[in-house]
């Protein structure tokens, strides 16, 4: 029986000496204060949050679901917070831990205040996004990710500071490290500032289709802080460096309000002046009542010069559609009326030719 009395008094030592000074009943206790908050978290994501996300879901507006679904993080982050706090203000500590767990709740309750700031920078995008002529979609993303990232960075500064690491000689040495990596990374911050050109002189948008010469055409699917995602037509995809978009011109082919058709109809030399005229006055007056044309931006059919093998006329005009596929359908239209026209008036197309004449001796 000695051996269970000496267990008795080693368990009742433990039991009273505690861990770390503190009594292991205070340990128990905190540890269900602590388990008390974590059911409440559960109850707080089951009841509280899905009845404000039912509430928010009822408006039209888009903002309070936003701002609902952005703090649901912090909402259940907040009772393990205040859980902590409790159950290490009912533990008795020794006056160096106290100060060590002082610190955790100062940590916590940092990290909570700065994950709410950095929550609550994604509705903001919606306040934003009523500023459209001012700033664009993309650059308005741009923003919001910007301020993420420098929250991110405050709040990681906050925390290092409660625990005694001085940010200022970091900052000191990631100034150095930063002309380092300047030095070797221009071709980067000049797509850094391509990119944001491009955005404020909203050259482009998502889904736009573009053509820079020589370069790339197709539709724009992503503007990133480096490079720009373009979809080919062929479905391939091609990743475009922002320099491109800010040293070569852009051509951006969803804005065309009205295609142009400009041609050189070639007609051979033996067509007469009148059978000019009349080919002329009769492609002229085709464009002018067709529906297909907006004649008030301007347009233009007149004979342009005596070619080496034709005499050419120049026909310039624009559509009424901004659509690809129906001004490729309205060229077809104009082709098919000039050709029966010119062959009505008994003319005909000129080809590339030579005459050889042979002198007789």
């Amino acid at each position: 029986m000695e051996i269970f009395d000496n267990f008795k008094d080693l368990f009742l030592s433990v039991w009273n000496r505690g861990i770390l000074g503190i009594d292991i009943f205070e340990i128990l206790i905190g540890l269900g204060i602590f388990l008390i908050f974590l059911i409440f978290r559960g109850l707080i994501s089951k009841l509280i949050i899905k009845k404000l996300e039912i509430i928010s879901q009822r408006t039209t507006n888009k903002l309070d679901d936003t701002f609902v679904k952005a703090m649901v993080g912090p909402a259940r982050f907040l009772p393990i917070v205040l859980g902590f706090f409790i159950a290490s203000y009912y533990m008795s500590f020794s006056e160096d831990t106290r100060s060590f767990v002082d610190n955790l709740n100062r940590t916590l309750i940092t990290i909570l205040l700065f994950w709410i700031i950095h929550q609550i920078i994604e509705p903001i995008s919606y306040i934003l996004s009523g500023l459209g002529k001012i700033l664009t979609r993309e650059l308005i993303g741009w923003i919001i990710k910007s301020l993420k990232i420098l929250i991110f960075i405050l709040g990681a500064a906050a925390v290092l500071e409660l625990w005694g690491i001085k940010i200022g000689p970091i900052i000191a040495g990631l100034g150095l490290f930063g002309v380092a990596v300047a030095l070797g990374a221009q071709d980067l911050f000049k797509n850094l500032i391509s990119g944001i050109l491009v955005l404020v002189e909203k050259r482009f948008k998502m889904g736009d289709w573009i053509l820079v010469e020589g370069i790339i055409e197709g539709i724009v699917e992503k503007i990133g802080f480096r490079s720009t995602t373009i979809r080919k037509f062929d479905k391939s995809l091609a990743i475009i460096p922002n320099f491109q978009f800010a040293e070569n011109a852009v051509i951006n082919i969803s804005q065309t309000t009205n295609w142009i058709i400009s041609w050189i109809i070639n007609l051979q030399y033996d067509t007469t002046v009148d059978q000019l005229k009349k080919i002329r006055d009769e492609i002229e007056d085709y464009i002018k009542k067709h529906e297909d044309f907006n004649t008030q931006i301007g347009y233009a059919v007149r004979i342009d010069k005596f070619a080496e093998s034709s005499i050419d006329m120049y026909v310039r005009c624009f559509t009424k559609t901004d659509e690809w596929e129906k001004w490729l359908s309205v060229k077809e239209r104009l082709a098919i009326e000039i050709k029966q026209i010119v062959e009505k008036n008994g003319a005909a197309f000129a080809f590339p030719s030579q005459s050889i004449y042979v002198e007789k001796k």
